[in-house]
């Protein structure tokens, strides 16, 4: 491989690398420093995507924990959408369009994350739609939790999870007659 890669303008390269960054939840400078580059030739492969060497995006993939391949095909996007794992069933079941990471703890294995236990009553008012940075997990333990989203919600029963990015304006409500509860992770 050259400095570049066959068939990827330099746009789209540069795209993807700073897709990945916003995924990781980095600014420019935070990366360039955990990639160990100077920050001002890591905004040059941001800006321009030219060349870029290619022990630069094995240690790119290395550090993000993605494969080389869907690095080099466009398949590291920003995270912009949710995945929902059903209890037992070990598969998506619902998404939205263009969802590239495949597996939940693979992604995670680079974050850190502090987990919170979240009790909602059926008696509390409708969750404000918050944002925040980072990427969240929510995983139920019991009785019934609505995710909801600005145009959908998202049924969680117990052993359901869901994996999103919280940029996208989100709540939480109660959708048992009991309590419900679950447990969130957030990334830093």
């Amino acid at each position: 491989m050259d400095n570049n890669t066959d068939n990827i303008p330099f746009s789209e390269l540069a795209q993807r690398i700073a897709g990945l960054r916003d995924a990781c939840g980095y600014t420019q400078d935070e990366f360039a420093d955990k990639l160990g580059v100077s920050r001002e030739t890591y905004r040059g492969y941001e800006e321009t995507g030219y060349d870029v060497p290619a022990s630069f995006l094995m240690h790119l993939a290395n550090v993000c924990k993605v494969d080389m391949a869907v690095l080099l095909t466009g398949g590291t996007t920003h995270l912009d959408t949710y995945q929902v794992v059903h209890a037992g069933k070990g598969q998506v079941v619902d998404r939205f369009p263009g969802y590239h990471f495949q597996d939940l703890a693979y992604n995670y294995a680079h974050k850190v994350m502090q987990p919170l236990l979240v009790t909602l009553d059926p008696s509390d008012e409708p969750a404000e739609l918050v944002t925040h940075a980072g990427q969240e997990f929510n995983y139920v333990t019991q009785g019934t939790v609505i995710l909801v989203f600005e145009d959908r919600e998202v049924v969680l029963n117990v052993g359901d999870s869901v994996y999103f990015n919280p940029q996208i304006p989100h709540g939480q409500r109660c959708g048992s007659t009991g309590p419900a509860v679950f447990v969130t992770m957030i990334t830093e």
